[in-house]
C-alpha cells in the first residue's frame, strides 16, 4: 500500500498537489466560469496531454521531440473521421452528387468511400486507432533512430522534419483529409449532440479525467525502476549501456507512451472542438506544445498542467486586449520564464513558494549555517631528546657559553 502510495501519489506532497488541482479543475473552473470559457480551459487541457508526455521524453528521459503535434494530430484525426461518418449519413448528405460520403470527398469527384475510411463506421475502431496509429508510428520512428545511436539535436531535427512532412501531406491529399480545412462540421457521437452545453460538460469532465489519468501512470513510471533508468540514461547514457541495460528499448518505450497522451489529447480536442486540421500538426503547434512544457517546468507532470494553462490564457488573454501586441507580449513571457526561471513554474514553487508557506505557518525562519569557532590547542611541549647539554634547538655554540 505504502509502495504504491509512493509510486502513483508521490508520497504526501504529491497527494497534495494533485488535490489543488483537482479541486481548480473539478470545482473552480466549473462554477466560476460560463460555458464558452470553460469550453477554452478544456481545449487548453487537450494540449497538457502533450505536455505531461514531454516531461517524461524530454525532462525525463532526455528525448527532445519537437514533432509531437503530429501524434496529437493522428489521435484527432482518427477520432474526427468516425465523426465525420457519422455526419455523412445518406439523409444528411442527400443534396451531395454522391450520398454518404463526406462532404469534402464529393467536392473532389470521388464516388465512393475510400478503403481507409471503412473501418471508422466502429467506435471500437476509433479508440484502437486513437492509442496504436501514432504508437506505432513512433516505436517505427524510434526504432529507427535509437537503435542507431541517434540523438540530442539529430533527432530533434528529425522529429521536426517528420512534422512538416505529415502536414504537407495531410494538406495535399484534399479528398481524403480535407486538406487545409481540415475535418469540420462535426456534430454527434454515436447520436448524442457534442455541441450543446450539457455534451461540453460531460467533455470538460472526462477530458480532465483522462488527463489524472496519464498524470498518475506517469508517476508510476517515474516512481519505478524504469524512472531512475530514465534519469541515469539522461546523465549518463554510455555508463548505463555498459551496465548491460538496453538503452535503445528504454527510449523507444518512453517515447511512445508520450506518443500515447498526446494522441489522447488530440482525440479529447477534436470531440470539445469539433474540427480537426493540418494547422496542428506542423513544426509550430509542435514547438507551441515544448514551451507549454518548458514553462511549467519540465521535471514536473502537475508543472507541464500548469504551464499550458498559462501560456494559452495569456495568449488569449493578449489577443484580446492587445490584438497588434499581443506576439510580442507573449515572446516577452517566454523570455523571462528562460531568463529568470529556467526550471519553470514548478522550480518557482521549490525556491520560493514552500519558503512562503512555511512562514505562512509560522515556521522558523531556517539559520544558515555558520563555521566552526577554531579549537584552541595547548602549546606542544619541546621533545626533551632535542635538548642537549642545555642547548635549546636552533641555538649556537656561543649562546650556550
Amino acid at each position: 500500500m505504502n509502495a504504491a502510495y509512493e509510486k502513483l501519489l508521490g508520497g504526501r506532497s504529491g497527494a497534495l498537489g494533485l488535490l489543488v488541482m483537482a479541486v481548480l479543475l473539478l470545482l473552480v473552473f466549473p462554477l466560476t466560469m460560463d460555458m464558452f470559457r470553460l469550453n477554452l480551459v478544456g481545449k487548453y487541457l487537450s494540449y497538457a496531454f502533450v505536455a505531461v508526455g514531454l516531461v517524461l521524453c524530454w525532462g525525463y528521459g532526455g528525448i527532445l521531440s519537437l514533432g509531437q503535434g503530429v501524434f496529437f494530430g493522428l489521435g484527432g484525426y482518427c477520432m474526427a473521421m468516425f465523426l465525420k461518418l457519422e455526419a455523412s449519413d445518406p439523409i444528411s448528405t442527400k443534396i451531395q452528387s454522391t450520398p454518404g460520403i463526406p462532404d469534402f470527398m464529393d467536392w473532389n469527384q470521388i464516388t465512393a468511400l475510400p478503403a481507409m475510411w471503412e473501418p471508422f463506421h466502429s467506435f471500437a475502431f476509433t479508440i484502437l486507432a486513437v492509442l496504436a496509429v501514432p504508437t506505432v508510428l513512433a516505436m517505427l520512428i524510434g526504432m529507427a533512430m535509437f537503435k542507431r545511436r541517434v540523438g540530442d539535436v539529430y533527432f530533434s531535427i528529425v522529429t521536426q522534419a517528420i512534422a512538416a512532412i505529415l502536414s504537407i501531406l495531410i494538406i495535399g491529399q484534399q479528398g481524403l483529409t480535407g486538406g487545409v480545412n481540415g475535418i469540420t462540421d462535426l456534430r454527434t457521437l454515436m447520436g448524442w449532440d457534442i455541441r450543446t452545453d450539457h455534451a461540453k460538460l460531460v467533455l470538460y469532465f472526462v477530458n480532465a479525467g483522462l488527463l489524472f489519468g496519464c498524470i498518475l501512470f506517469g508517476r508510476y513510471i517515474l516512481g519505478s525502476k524504469l524512472g531512475r533508468l530514465l534519469v541515469a540514461m539522461r546523465d549518463k547514457e554510455e555508463r548505463v549501456r555498459f551496465s548491460g541495460y538496453d538503452v535503445a528499448s528504454f527510449k523507444v518505450f518512453v517515447f511512445c507512451v508520450a506518443a500515447m497522451s498526446s494522441a489522447i489529447g488530440g482525440a479529447m480536442f477534436t470531440l470539445q472542438v469539433g474540427f480537426m486540421s493540418p494547422s496542428f500538426v506542423g513544426i509550430v503547434p509542435s514547438i507551441e506544445m515544448v514551451i507549454f512544457a518548458a514553462v511549467g517546468g519540465r521535471m514536473s507532470l502537475l508543472g507541464a498542467v500548469y504551464g499550458t494553462l498559462l501560456v494559452n490564457f495569456g495568449k488569449t488573454y493578449f489577443s484580446e486586449t492587445f490584438p497588434e501586441l499581443w506576439l510580442f507580449l507573449m515572446g516577452g513571457l517566454f523570455i523571462a520564464v528562460v531568463m529568470y526561471f529556467p526550471n519553470g513554474l514548478a522550480g518557482l514553487w521549490q525556491t520560493q513558494g514552500k519558503r512562503l508557506m512555511g512562514r505562512l505557518r509560522g515556521e522558523p525562519k531556517p539559520v544558515s549555517p555558520t563555521a566552526p569557532e577554531p579549537v584552541k590547542t595547548a602549546a606542544r611541549p619541546a621533545n626533551p631528546e632535542t635538548k642537549r647539554d642545555g642547548i635549546e634547538p636552533g641555538a649556537t655554540l656561543e649562546a650556550s657559553k
